[in-house]
């Protein structure tokens, strides 16, 4: 039984001892890892990579070799640098894009860069984004060579990549160590990619709800492609399941028209979208009106409103402007008292003015 014990024993402490020599501390990183993204239209841009501090050390032609070299490890005879520490950086897109004018497709790609004496850099995408450093690079693996030019900034200690500068169709990333810049631009076909994710969307179970094609109308709208817009509007207001007319719908369908210069079929929305609005929402109405010259139109819809309205101060002051517009100052003035004796406090100021202006036969519907 003694010897057993022993037996076991010393076997226990056998395989403590064995797992010991694999056994890890935690320990703070030498350069720790990081991650930054930017988001342009929809489109998420991810740079993961590890952050060297200079710490007094020659960086540039030293610390990071110059060109493509054997480092004498690996398998890689000219091998560029790892653009960070550790595992090589990684740069992922979730859409295509174009970095530095090259089209390049959505995914993940390892990121290397050969730096030259004069400034010069070849940035490298590679199609591996698994290895440790760039003993392994192997040229057969890139997806992209692009020459960029760095530059001299303030002293940076740790390694730091970030997007520097923004538009709403690209974005600058730029990577900063010791006292240089390496930047590249990337370019994002914002409109293409949303107008083809909501293509899609409608196929699916989001297109069974009426708020998503008015959703998809109205960007389609901003981004100028009319004929879209056209067609995912009257898609909300009529011919399917969900389909119903209301003011957003019909409105923004009355601005397409006018765009198309297709004026008379755009008036005939007028009556009913002044039927199906809210005070608010006829307020914005007249006022698009007395914009597109329309203004004996603008007249009536505000009548309209101020009887949809049962006289509430608002509809009372969509009157007065429309009356105003149309050169009526009497009865604008009396529309404008009714609503002053209505509205709100706050909004008492600016009522009393442009009263002050209706006196004077100004019309308040232009500014000063």
């Amino acid at each position: 039984m003694k010897k057993i014990f022993t037996t076991l024993f010393f076997l226990g402490f056998a395989v403590i001892g064995a797992n010991s020599a694999f056994a890890q501390l935690t320990l703070p990183a030498v350069s720790p890892k990081a991650k930054v993204s930017q988001t342009v239209g929809i489109t998420e841009i991810t740079i993961e990579y590890n952050r060297p501090s200079v710490r007094d050390r020659e960086i540039w032609g030293n610390i990071v070799h110059y060109g493509f070299q054997d480092l004498g490890f690996g398998t890689s005879k000219a091998a560029p640098w790892r653009a960070g520490a550790d595992y090589n950086t990684t740069i992922e897109f979730t859409h295509d894009v174009k970095v530095e004018g090259n089209a390049v497709k959505a995914g993940k790609y390892g990121v290397h860069m050969a730096v030259e004496e004069n400034g010069e850099v070849t940035v490298i995408f590679s199609s591996n984004t698994t290895s440790w450093g760039s003993f392994f690079y192997d040229e057969k693996e890139d997806v992209l060579r692009f020459k960029v030019q760095s530059k001299e900034t303030a002293h940076t200690e740790a390694l730091t990549f970030s997007f520097d500068s923004f538009e709403a169709n690209s974005t600058v990333a730029s990577l900063k160590w010791e006292k240089k810049e390496i930047p590249f631009k990337i370019e994002v076909a914002v409109t293409d990619i949303v107008m083809a994710g909501i293509e899609n969307d409608l196929r699916n179970p989001t297109g069974f709800q009426q708020s998503a094609w008015d959703q998809a109308a109205g960007y389609a709208f901003r981004a100028g492609n009319i004929e879209k817009a056209l067609e995912w509007t009257n898609t909300s207001i009529e011919g399917k399941f969900f389909s119903k007319p209301n003011y957003s719908n019909l409105n923004l369908k009355y601005q397409i028209l006018n765009q198309q210069k297709k004026t008379t079929e755009a008036d005939a929305l007028v009556s009913q979208m002044a039927e199906l609005g809210s005070s608010n929402e006829l307020y914005g109405l007249v006022s698009q009106l007395i914009t597109g010259n329309k203004k004996s139109t603008a007249l009536k819809v505000a009548k309209q409103s101020v009887k949809q309205g049962n006289g509430a101060w608002p509809t009372n002051y969509t009157l007065a402007r429309a009356y105003s517009a149309n050169g009526d100052f009497k009865n604008a003035i009396k529309s404008l008292k009714k609503s002053m004796t209505l509205a709100p406090g706050r909004f008492k100021g600016r009522l009393t003015g442009e009263l002050e202006k209706l006196n004077k036969k100004e019309d308040i519907t232009k500014a000063n």
